[in-house]
């Protein structure tokens, strides 16, 4: 299977003592769902700016098959049109796309992420997991292959978790690449094919979810999924 991502010994330093990122080396397959797991400041945020180009990396090859697409944690953010649909031909239009061929591409995309009922409301009105949704639907109406979604479970509720796991779900059974850096590794973990995990800047594990949850995952400051809830005393992390 071909790679959609490859970097080798990617390191990113941003003064000669402080590093972001050190000698990190791991492929992506396409049409994979990965995890890419860590606390805060272990690097994640930079990794997905180092493979969508908006940095560059100080020392290391980057290989990335083709441009990606990002769906930031606030997706509120990235919207650019008072609509829906204004919104998602921005891409299309900037990028001069065919002008006859952009109205049927949005349709499509706003279509495929269960938005086109409301492809004329004032987006603002949309909830969390909606915007989220059209986030995508702009990506796909670029038709980027690689998408990558930055703790996209932020300030959600149960419903609109469920609703962005179908839409992962959807865009890997459509041969998307996708990308997940997050934290709540109990709400997604089943999904993936590869999960890697980032500690303070260097890579500590390249592998299947089924071998993770098999070691001390706290050991990088992460919480094993697998820990069984069986009454009240054991809602606590500690």
């Amino acid at each position: 299977m071909e790679n959609a991502v490859k970097l080798e010994n990617i390191t990113k330093k941003f003064s000669s003592t402080k590093f972001s990122l050190i000698d990190i080396s791991f492929e992506i397959k396409k049409g994979s769902l990965t995890i890419v797991g860590g606390a805060n400041g272990s690097g994640k945020s930079v990794l997905m700016m180092l493979i969508s180009g908006l940095m560059k990396p100080t020392e290391g090859k980057l290989t990335v098959s083709s441009k990606p697409g990002l769906v930031f944690q606030d997706a509120a953010t990235q919207i650019l049109g008072d609509t829906p649909r204004e919104d998602v031909s921005v891409g299309p239009k900037n990028l001069r796309f065919c002008k006859k061929d952009i109205p049927a591409l949005v349709e499509d995309s706003l279509k495929s992420v269960r938005l086109l009922e409301k492809a004329d409301i004032p987006a603002e009105y949309l909830s969390g997991g909606e915007k989220r949704r059209l986030a995508v639907a702009s990506i796909l109406a670029m038709k980027r292959d690689i998408i990558i979604f930055d703790e996209p479970y932020a300030n959600l509720d149960y419903p609109a978790v469920c609703d962005v796991n179908r839409l992962l779900e959807q865009l890997k059974s459509e041969g998307k690449t996708v990308i997940l850096l997050t934290h709540e590794l109990e709400k997604c973990l089943a999904l993936a094919d590869h999960f890697l995990i980032l500690q303070k800047g260097s890579l500590v594990f390249d592998g299947s979810p089924e071998e993770a949850v098999k070691i001390p995952l706290e050991q990088w400051a992460i919480r094993n999924p697998l820990t069984k809830y069986e009454n009240v005393k054991d809602l606590i992390w500690k």
